[in-house]
């Protein structure tokens, strides 16, 4: 085999594909994600890609889990800076809160959710995993705003757990374009919920 032959065969690197169904949510949708959609886009065919992945269910955890590894990376930047904890704070809310309708990262993660029912174990605790990384940074935070008394003193655990449910839920209704829950509105109502609950 010609070494442009082995070129043309071989397969792309797991990143490209996961960025190729990134590409393709953001743009049309999880309608538009078929495997041999994508697998046109990355130079393989649907066969060959459910080798590598399995299912489709399989594909979109490893496109999130791919995502969420970004967008961990720029959480973490932003809550180890110098700012204030409330800032951080408000850097938190505003990395947590989808862009707008149709946001591609929340529409992956509605979808992922909505397949989890059928999910084993071993994809459960894939999500869970996820969602600890974001709850962890959030205690760690709440926890240093109040031993440096810039918070009122609530516990981190519970508080967080309760802010993040706050942010879910009107996370949804963003992304899936109910009136009157676009995005300013919701980090209105968040920035509102902190200053009455922390400050």
């Amino acid at each position: 085999m010609t070494p442009t032959a082995r070129r043309r065969n071989a397969a792309p690197p797991r990143e490209a594909v996961l960025a190729a169904a990134m590409d393709t949510i953001a743009g049309g949708g999880l309608d538009g994600l078929t495997m041999a959609g994508l697998g046109r886009d990355v130079g393989m065919s649907s066969g060959h890609l459910l080798y590598y992945f399995r299912t489709k269910d399989e594909l979109l955890l490893q496109t999130l889990e791919w995502s969420e590894a970004r967008r961990g990376a720029e959480r973490r930047g932003l809550l180890s800076g110098q700012a204030t904890v409330r800032e951080r704070l408000d850097a938190y809310v505003d990395l947590y809160v989808p862009a707008g309708h149709r946001d591609p990262h929340w529409t992956l993660w509605l979808e992922v959710w909505n397949r989890s029912q059928g999910a084993d174990d071993d994809a459960r605790a894939r999500q869970a995993a996820i969602e600890r990384a974001w709850h962890r940074d959030l205690v760690a935070l709440l926890a240093e705003g109040i031993s440096h008394g810039e918070l009122r003193a609530v516990d981190p655990d519970r508080f967080a757990a309760r802010l993040r449910a706050l942010l879910d839920g009107f996370s949804v209704h963003v992304v899936v374009g109910i009136p009157g829950t676009g995005r300013a509105q919701v980090l209105r109502h968040v920035r509102e919920f902190i200053e009455d609950s922390l400050l």
